[in-house]
């Protein structure tokens, strides 16, 4: 299960706090290939570990809360748009 802290039940036998997301922007249409490929390679470049979630229409990369404005910094130094 994938929720807010505040909102997981009082009684998980486990759970991992402490990451922060963001959202792939628009629509994806199911023949775009290699999105989620492309950077999760970019952060792995950079010993930035995530745990990505895809739904029917877009994707969600989270990573650990340490390392989210770098993650932010790489992503726009490889020249996407981090609105």
């Amino acid at each position: 299960m994938v929720c807010k802290t505040e909102d997981a039940p009082s009684k998980t036998v486990e759970r991992e706090d402490g990451w922060r997301g963001f959202r792939i922007q628009g629509m994806l249409d199911f023949s775009l290939i290699g999105i989620l490929s492309k950077l999760s390679g970019i952060l792995s470049e950079h010993k930035i570990g995530i745990f990505a979630v895809s739904t029917y229409n877009t994707d969600y990369i989270l990573v650990k809360e340490e390392n989210f404005e770098k993650a932010l910094y790489v992503l726009g130094s490889e020249g996407y748009k981090v609105v």
